[in-house]
């Protein structure tokens, strides 16, 4: 069964809601009621088909909406609340995931006998934790408060980190057997990080200047920044 445009919008705004409901009443994560209820309404069922629903405009969606996310879970972090355990988060975000894209990577070659090329990729995949995962745990879970701060600044700095990650580990992949593909890859990854924070930190220090001088009224602050979050990508 074919459902018109209309419908299948307002049947993902409703699923979405009840998903988001049901996980606060069970106490679990709303990303795993959402993926099923995807998985059931897309490949299972057919009611939902998202290439044929947005188009073109699939794929810049997904990214302009996890941008978002990003932002705002970036907007709650102060560094006050970490105040002790900067050296822990560092830990985290640098060996630690290095660490867990080794030990992904060789349980997913050795134990599922994936080609090592795709198991790199998985291994990078799956570094990351998210906001989307982390902040609802914490909800459910309610730890101490230093926990809680740990876990959700790692969650929030990782995603960015563990994406370079995942691009870095599909260049090599793509790049196999090809001459100088490690240096190539190596190349991509320092690039996106270079390029990345000078746009980023370009576009900071601008919106710093124009908010602080007063040069943009009260009322198009919030469409001032949140225009600013999404931005061609370095890589």
């Amino acid at each position: 069964m074919e459902l018109s445009v209309p419908l299948q919008l307002a049947l993902i705004t409703v699923v979405a809601f009840v998903c988001q409901w049901a996980s606060w009443r069970i106490k679990l994560p709303a990303i795993l009621p959402l993926l099923l209820s995807g998985l059931l309404l897309g490949s299972v069922a057919g009611l939902i088909q998202p290439k044929q629903l947005f188009g073109d405009l699939l794929l810049p969606g997904v990214s302009l909406a996890v941008s978002i996310i990003l932002f705002e879970g970036a907007l709650t972090l102060r560094f006050s609340e970490i105040r002790g355990l900067e050296k822990t988060v560092r830990r985290l975000v640098t060996w630690g995931a290095l660490i867990t894209w080794g030990v992904v990577t060789l349980s997913a070659w050795g134990l599922l006998n994936l080609p090592l090329e795709l198991a790199l990729l998985f291994g990078a995949l799956v570094v990351v934790t998210g906001p989307t995962v982390i902040v609802p745990l914490l909800r459910s879970v309610r730890p101490k408060a230093s926990v809680a701060r740990l876990l959700r600044w790692e969650g929030i700095v990782i995603d960015p980190l563990g994406a370079i990650l995942a691009v870095l580990a599909y260049e090599l992949v793509v790049a196999t057997g090809q001459q100088g593909a490690l240096l190539h890859g190596l190349w991509l990854f320092f690039q996106a990080i270079a390029v990345g924070a000078a746009m980023g930190g370009a576009v900071a220090l601008a919106l710093s200047a124009l908010l602080s001088r007063h040069l943009v009224p009260e009322y198009l602050r919030s469409f001032l920044v949140l225009s600013s979050v999404d931005h061609p990508r370095p890589v």
